[in-house]
């Protein structure tokens, strides 16, 4: 992985409003790539009382599902990947790629092969490289479904840290639904938005991009991705801080098949900023008495939300640049939103270009429904 990007120290409040502009995803054709899966490992019993029975099962997933994960060596850094399909291609992370002239993908029997890149996603930091390898080398992972995940549930990583092969971290769901800045700019230069990232307190490192986040049932349930770290080693390297971030499966589930049969993916696009989370003081200036919601603070003129008359706040409060009266989003197709990460991982895993979507908004006191049709977003 290039030590100039994630895994990369996240100095800066990667929860603030990033990119002013809701992310975006294409509906696809079925997959048409087979993935064919290695055999699941026996559920890990956290409840069980027996540390020797864990430890095995532990062992068991190891020995299970390492022979996907690879190492992605470029002229530039290294990073991690896992085994897509039966057809040669590895998932791993774009930056992890980004401008490589060569990349060399070792398998944990030591088999090495040159990789081409076939697809990449810069707004959730995807990319599929294909090799040309044996049968015998290639063994891919089965996939998880992230939406069932839940805060506390065990989770394991298996990557490159540092140049160290095959290493293998366990930590838990720490949180999910966060946002990162996407390798994605607008055209005004701000990053458009990452959703549905999963964060976890496994320890991820440099080198760790790219490769797999696993649930005790040995399935992929992320790609890890970066850390948010203030810690650096002496060469300038960020340090695990016990805050990683990982993109959930189900994204990779709806990119890579696009990917891997057009090289691309186009994202849904709404076109607004919105604030994650207000103080009460903010709650206090819009006169409004819902605590949960995300509150508009810009439109993005000639957008889906500014045809669908979405507006936002243009009001002078006593709180400096924070403008009120503008439109809480409440619920999204009549799923709640606590949060705008909330609106942007449900649009991210289920939505693309062309659909629709209902939102309920708050506006002068008043409910309503607002039907926008979502474009994709602007390269």
């Amino acid at each position: 992985m290039k030590t100039k990007q994630s895994i990369l120290a996240l100095t800066v409040l990667i929860f603030a409003v990033l990119a002013c502009q809701s992310p975006t995803f294409q509906s696809q054709p079925a997959v048409v790539t087979a993935v064919v899966p290695v055999v699941p490992v026996a559920p890990i019993d956290s409840n069980a009382t027996n540390p020797a029975a864990q430890q095995d099962g532990l062992v068991k997933l190891f020995e299970t599902v390492s022979p996907g994960t690879v190492a992605i060596l470029t002229d530039q850094g290294q990073g991690s990947g896992f085994v897509y399909d039966a057809q040669g291609h590895i998932v791993t992370n774009y930056h992890v790629i980004e401008g490589a002239k060569t990349i060399e993908v070792r398998f944990t029997s030591g088999f090495m092969s040159y990789g081409t890149v076939v697809g990449t996603d810069l707004d959730s930091d995807l990319a599929i490289v294909k090799v040309d390898a044996p049968a015998a080398e290639l063994h891919p992972l089965p996939l998880g479904n992230s939406d069932t995940l839940k805060v506390g549930q065990t989770v394991v990583a298996i990557g490159n840290p540092f140049g160290l092969d095959s290493s293998m971290t366990v930590g838990i769901v720490s949180a999910l639904g966060r946002i990162l800045d996407s390798v994605h700019n607008t055209s005004t230069g701000r990053p458009f938005t990452a959703g549905d990232i999963i964060q976890t307190d496994a320890a991820i490192n440099p080198g760790n991009s790219g490769g797999p986040l696993f649930n005790i049932n040995g399935e992929v349930i992320g790609i890890n991705r970066a850390i948010r770290t203030e810690s650096a080693t002496v060469s300038g390297q960020p340090v695990n801080s016990g805050i990683g971030f990982a993109v959930a499966i189900n994204i990779v589930k709806r990119v890579a098949p696009a990917l891997i049969t057009d090289g691309k993916y186009d994202y849904p696009y709404l076109g607004i900023a919105a604030l994650d989370s207000m103080s009460l003081e903010m709650i206090k200036a819009l006169g409004i008495n819902t605590f949960t919601g995300a509150y508009v603070t810009d439109v993005v003129s000639g957008g889906p939300a500014d045809k669908a008359g979405i507006k936002a706040g243009t009001t002078a409060t006593d709180i400096p640049n924070f403008l009120g009266g503008g439109d809480m989003i409440m619920a999204i197709d009549g799923r709640p939103v606590h949060t705008f990460d909330e609106l942007l991982a449900y649009l991210i895993t289920n939505k693309g270009p062309g659909d629709t979507v209902v939102l309920q908004i708050l506006r002068a006191g008043q409910q309503m429904d607002v039907t926008v049709t979502l474009d994709k977003r602007p390269k």
